[in-house]
C-alpha cells in the first residue's frame, strides 16, 4: 500500500514539474496575438465595425459607400 501512495505521488509532482515548465511558453505564444482591432461607429446606421473597413469623410465613418453618399444621419428627438 506505501508503494502505491509513493508512485502515485511521484507520478503526480511529475505532473506537476512538466505543466509547470511547459506554461511560460504558452504564455508567451498568448502575447504575440494581435490585438483587438479598433472599431468605429458609421455616422449613418450606427453600426460598429473594423476602422480598416470603414470609410471615412470628414472625421465620420461609414460602413458603405451608399452610407458615406448619404451622409450622417440627422438625430431627431
Amino acid at each position: 500500500m506505501v508503494r502505491l501512495l509513493f508512485w502515485i505521488a511521484v507520478i503526480a509532482a511529475a505532473v506537476w514539474f512538466w505543466r509547470k515548465f511547459k506554461s511560460p511558453a504558452a504564455k508567451q505564444q498568448r502575447t504575440s496575438e494581435p490585438g483587438a482591432a479598433l472599431m468605429v461607429r458609421c455616422a449613418h446606421c450606427g453600426v460598429h465595425l473594423p476602422q480598416d473597413r470603414a470609410l471615412s469623410s470628414r472625421q465620420e465613418w461609414y460602413c458603405t459607400q451608399a452610407h458615406l453618399e448619404q451622409g450622417p444621419k440627422s438625430i431627431q428627438r
